[in-house]
């Protein structure tokens, strides 16, 4: 009882301190630049909770002081189920009163007809909620999982049922309460009313899908061409992702570790680098075009730029995660199956297409699926190869901030390629549902994989080699393009564009950043340290609650957050623009939004690779912690993380690298103030700066590797045997028993 009273003492006395304290509104300037507290607390901009109430009119917000006062009163209760009731409706009314009359009351009144119709005009209206009312929504969360532990859900554990809550309640205002502004937005005017004839236009325009090239047009629609082209993408990656992962663990081929080099490249690589890679290579100005024109005497075209110069970009971006998705699938084919296989006088192409390859099609599905969706959300190439070929990426772009200005067009291609991605995702669950693939048991396999039919594996090869050459070819173009003035024009080698990007003088004894590119970069790491952390921690939390516990709706929950992966970047952004622009979460224009959107964007990552580790943890470790005594936070912190060290790494790295390489998302969340470098870098190649564009770009990269090297240096590796002990006992002749023991 006592454990029970402390805790939800600190809670009620984080809810006094919102509703007392700090102010309940959004500060212009920022809650952390403090400069409200030269109004504090008589001006209504900075007055907290219970100054709104009595001093300055907004009676509405009586009962969220109620509701605290409710839970206050539980306090004294002694019957658990009692108290535990109570806490429970004092939490779950002040949590959904504050989500009301956030989304009803507005700047200036009611923002509800409805609302105004029931209770009449508002004297006035409420700016977006501020640090008081987002701490109180908390605290009102946290009250609602005590009553629940009270009452005996989860077997009385506090954490677990308050981690399950908090997770939810993160997941409805970050991802689903995004989401569901966008689709509203589709069905209203500039001013915000209803309006149905803006989405009837927009989603029956012939320019989205339009079939004219099937009947000999010039061009499908750009819904169909996208999907073409997302297809096309998935296809040509997932195949030579399989090409790879069968090179890597099925040959003797002698550069196998180069191999898996060229696998990382791409993925701390800027999206759109290789695609301007590519116009260095084949533009009209490009090295290879120019060599054709002057030895052959062909005409320099512009064949790059359209669906075939997108695709090789995306081809070449997107086959080095298709190939860390595979090798392991590949690795994991039991060699006794295929041994098995032989026995019955199967010959080796027999075995590989009618035993090995299905028990791949995890891994292949999932290797398309992922395929499909990043051609589906990859907005860089798009924008520096497309020319006049659009895709859904960037006409969502251009229909916000071009010379169109139309949300609602916008937020109706953002549904359309939100339709395509999780259709691919449900059809992807609904093919794999029901089947077995597990070659890997409790029993050892000791076997070896066969060799790979002579003629396929011939094949591999002549994929693969000639992909690692061109690869290596656009990273030669990425490094060298930053040290010549002008490409194609001018190839002398200069320093210049690191220069103008970096360059650092000394002033009155201190060091000054004068390059151009300091201000976003500095911007962008900080949002990336603050970002990967976060993303880690939600993400094996949730991988905890899902794997170690047992509630109703597990299984909706996970299926959640993992649709949450097929929402494309540019959908994201879209949706946080609508969602966040206008109370009750305001937040454009600042660094907390974009740092929302990395953790929620990339928490489905640290989720799927939290599971697979947990998963290998045995449930005994965690019941003998706390048969001794042990909570569920002690036992996480001192049993299983230390166990989770890979899946923690896994987890900083991916999301600190994807918090600096993002651009779909990003580049509609970016503002003066907080500019990341890749929104940079695109108003550099838009210029035509592109020595400046690579020359950061370069840069990037090298800290990417220096900061991955410094997370798998911070977190360290697991420990899992005791040879060090062994060694300290006292030298004595083991018993049998005890050699047996040891060994």
């Amino acid at each position: 009882m006592d454990n029970r009273n402390r805790r939800l003492d600190l809670v009620l006395a984080f809810g006094a301190a919102a509703m007392v304290v700090l102010p309940w509104y959004r500060i212009e300037k920022g809650f952390l630049s403090f400069s409200w507290l030269g109004d504090f607390p008589g001006a209504a901009s900075a007055a907290p909770g219970m100054l709104q109430i009595f001093v300055h009119g907004r009676l509405w917000l009586l009962a969220a002081l109620l509701a605290l006062l409710g839970a206050a009163a539980a306090r004294f209760v002694s019957d658990p189920m009692r108290r535990g009731t109570l806490l429970a409706w004092a939490g779950g009314f002040g949590i959904v009163f504050l989500a009301l009359q956030g989304l009803a009351i507005g700047n200036t009144g009611w923002s509800w007809t409805i609302t105004q119709t029931l209770f009449g005009e508002l004297a006035g209206g409420q700016s977006s909620m501020g640090a008081g009312a987002v701490l109180m929504s908390v605290v009102f969360v946290l009250l609602f999982s005590f009553g629940l532990a009270e009452r005996g859900v989860m077997r009385g554990d506090a954490f677990v049922v308050s981690t399950i809550s908090v997770l939810i309640f993160l997941v409805t205002v970050f991802v689903f309460y995004p989401i569901g502004s966008m689709f509203i937005g589709a069905f209203q005017d500039f001013d915000g009313s209803v309006n149905f004839d803006g989405f009837s236009r927009n989603i029956a325009e012939s320019s989205i899908w339009s079939l004219d090239c099937l009947v000999g047009g010039t061009r499908c629609g750009i819904a169909w061409r996208t999907l073409f082209l997302a297809i096309m993408t998935a296809a040509g990656s997932t195949l030579l992702g399989l090409a790879f992962a069968l090179v890597a663990t099925r040959t003797h081929f002698p550069f196998k570790k180069g191999l898996r080099l060229l696998t990382v490249l791409p993925i701390i690589t800027p999206p759109f680098v290789i695609g301007l890679a590519l116009t260095l290579l084949f533009g009209r100005a490009g090295v290879v075009t120019q060599g054709l024109s002057s030895v052959f005497g062909i005409e320099p075209s512009r064949w790059l730029y359209g669906l075939t110069g997108i695709w090789i970009a995306q081809v070449l971006s997107f086959t080095p995660i298709s190939f860390l998705v595979l090798i392991g699938v590949v690795e994991g084919v039991s060699p006794s199956m295929e041994e098995a296989s032989q026995t019955l006088r199967a010959n080796r192409w027999r075995t590989f297409w009618r035993v090995s390859l299905p028990l791949m099609k995890p891994g292949l599905a999932n290797a398309f699926l992922i395929g499909f969706i990043e051609s589906m959300a990859d907005f860089g190439n798009p924008l520096v190869l497309g020319g006049s070929h659009g895709v859904l990426s960037t006409e969502i772009f251009f229909a916000v901030v071009g010379s169109q200005n139309d949300p609602a067009r916008a937020a109706v291609l953002a549904m359309i390629l939100l339709c395509f991605t999780l259709s691919a995702f449900l059809a992807q669950r609904l093919w794999l549902s029901g089947k077995n693939f597990a070659t890997v048991t409790g029993k050892g396999d000791s076997g070896a994989h066969i060799a790979l039919p002579r003629p396929l594996s011939i094949a591999v090869h002549m994929l693969v080699i000639p992909w690692m050459i061109f690869t290596l070819v656009v990273y030669g173009m990425i490094i060298f393009g930053g040290f010549v003035k002008t490409w194609g024009l001018d190839n002398t080698l200069t320093l210049a564009h690191y220069a103008k990007a970096f360059s650092v003088t000394v002033r009155d004894g201190s060091l000054v950043w004068t390059g151009v590119a300091w201000n976003s970069f500095w911007t962008t790491m900080e949002i990336a340290l603050i970002s990967a952390p976060l993303t880690a921690a939600v993400g094996l939390a949730t991988a905890y609650v899902i794997v170690r516990q047992k509630f109703a709706g597990r299984e909706l929950f996970e299926f959640a957050l993992m649709m949450s992966f097929a929402i494309p970047g540019t959908v994201i952004g879209i949706s946080y623009i609508m969602a966040f622009n206008l109370p009750p979460l305001e937040m454009t224009g600042t660094a907390l939004i974009l740092v929302a959107c990395f953790v929620f964007r990339n928490m489905p990552v640290g989720v799927r690779g939290g599971i697979a580790a947990m998963s290998q943890l045995d449930k005994s470790l965690d019941e003998a912690s706390m048969t001794l005594g042990a909570t569920s936070f002690r036992t996480i912190r001192k049993v299983i993380l230390p166990l989770l060290r890979p899946a923690i790494t896994a987890a900083l790295v991916y999301s600190f690298v994807r918090a600096i390489t993002s651009i779909s998302a990003v580049v509609f969340l970016v503002s003066a103030q907080y500019n990341m470098a890749t929104s940079y870098i695109v108003g550099l190649v838009e210029n035509g700066e592109y020595g400046v564009a690579i020359a950061y770009s370069s840069m990037l990269i090298v800290v990417m590797i220096a900061v991955i090297a410094g997370f798998q240096l911070i977190v360290g590796e697991r420990r899992l045997r005791r040879e060090n002990r062994i060694s300290a006992l006292p030298p004595r002749v083991p018993t049998s028993l005890q050699q047996e023991k040891i060994a």
